[in-house]
């Protein structure tokens, strides 16, 4: 800002601009499918849009102006989550993907795929913002795991079967080879019959 510029001024200018770049936050979060979360840099959440409240089934007076990790019954209170926020998040400005498995008070167990990114403007003064961006993958997870178990299941019951026939083949092999020699014997048997039947007849003769 230039240094001519009154502090009043100043002030009229910073605050048009954190309107207006309010304003088009909130526009963007509002009108997005997936739950959203905005903070402020003390991880007071300022808003929250249509997505999250329903998602999470909770109330708009019960979400606005709390702490993060105070929000429903302390479940976004995770360790591994406040490290994110409060370690790793001011120090790389985002996170992506990082999943986290609860129980909701009400609708149950959600796993959620969690994003946040630093919003700032470079102006001194102005707050700063923490937008966190939730999709809900507690269906594709659930089919997953019903996928793996089933898979798991299938490849226990094809090795027991694999096990059943591989020692049926074993049975037979032992099988045939009794039958394999019986026959040889018979033909061995048969051969000595027909040597007597000659040795007779040189005797009759």
């Amino acid at each position: 800002m230039a240094s001519n510029v009154s502090p009043v001024v100043h002030k009229a200018l910073q605050d048009k601009v954190w309107q207006t770049g309010w304003t088009y936050i909130r526009n963007v979060v509002d009108t997005a499918r997936e739950p959203f979360l905005i903070l402020d840099d003390k991880l007071t959440v300022l808003t929250a849009n249509e997505s999250f409240l329903r998602t999470f089934d909770v109330l708009e007076k019960d979400t606005i102006g709390k702490y993060v990790y105070d929000l429903g019954d302390g479940q976004w209170a995770g360790k591994h989550l406040r490290t994110l926020l409060d370690k790793i998040l001011p120090k790389q400005s985002f996170f992506r993907d990082f999943e986290v498995d609860y129980n909701f008070p009400g609708i149950g167990r959600k796993i959620v795929l969690l994003n946040a990114r630093r919003v700032y403007i470079e102006e001194e003064g102005l707050p700063k913002l923490i937008i966190l961006a939730m999709e809900d993958v507690t269906r594709q997870r659930t089919i997953e795991l019903k996928l793996s178990d089933y898979a798991k299941e299938l490849e226990a019951k094809v090795g027991e079967r694999t096990e059943e026939l591989t020692k049926r083949i074993e049975q037979l092999e032992v099988v045939n080879k009794l039958i394999v020699s019986r026959e040889l014997k018979m033909v061995e048997l048969k051969g000595e019959i027909e040597n007597l039947k000659k040795e007779i007849k040189k005797l009759q003769k």
